[in-house]
């Protein structure tokens, strides 16, 4: 019995890796060959999703940068928003996750008075956040290529819109996959969204693309770099 009870735990560990690999799999257009895990794939894909943000409030969902304290404002603010668990939060707490997030490298502080979507409630001393308009395009990417370094990893990602508009419409219920530049590449069926990765895939010279460098410090990633490749 003890026998049998090992080999189903052994059986099931083996289908959760499989299953974990299918997953990260779909959020990779080219298999790279620098013998990056599974694990490692994983981390840096929520690191950038935690970073990714949204065009229309920040202009771009990932903007260049050369150093972390050379990001625009909007965006490195937004990103520090979107990772906090609550809708009121101190001074402190931002500070606190802006370096959780950037590092230590970060030497920018959050403007006292609160931003657009930030705002200061000087009765409770706190600051709250704010609701935003987003559109039907949602701002997406996927990994392409992970090259490790002496400290971290190079990773270049695809950038495509997900337009949702006419999911809203019985007749017409898809999803058109989109550009940068807002062009249409292709479209899914809604019940098959699985398939966007795939039409991205497909399409890489239509699409931009854009390289990170990853720092790893103390098992944490944190960005330094981000610039668009011609």
């Amino acid at each position: 019995m003890r026998l049998i009870m090992k080999k189903l735990i052994v059986i099931i560990i083996i289908l959760v890796i499989i299953f974990i690999g299918m997953i990260v799999y779909k959020n990779i257009a080219i298999s790279n060959s620098n013998n990056i895990s599974i694990q490692e794939i994983s981390q840096i894909e929520t690191y950038i999703t935690r970073i990714y943000m949204w065009k229309e409030i920040t202009e771009q969902a990932l903007p260049n940068f050369e150093d972390i304290n050379q990001a625009e404002d909007t965006w490195l603010w937004e990103v520090v928003k979107k990772n906090l668990e609550d809708y009121e939060f101190s001074y402190e707490q931002i500070q606190e996750k802006a370096k959780e997030l950037f590092g230590e490298k970060l030497t920018k502080e959050f403007p006292k008075e609160g931003t657009e979507y930030i705002i200061y409630n000087e009765e409770i001393d706190k600051y709250y956040a704010i609701g935003m308009g987003l559109d039907q395009l949602e701002d997406s990417f996927l990994l392409n290529e992970i090259q490790k370094t002496q400290d971290g990893y190079e990773v270049e990602i695809i950038e495509y819109l997900e337009d949702y508009s006419q999911t809203l419409n019985e007749e017409e219920d898809f999803i058109v996959i989109r550009n940068t530049q807002e062009e249409e590449i292709g479209k899914v069926n809604s019940t098959e969204e699985d398939q966007v990765k795939e039409i991205v895939k497909n399409n890489l010279d239509k699409l931009s693309r854009k390289k990170i460098v990853l720092k790893l410090e103390n098992e944490k990633l944190y960005v330094e770099r981000v610039y668009e490749i011609k």
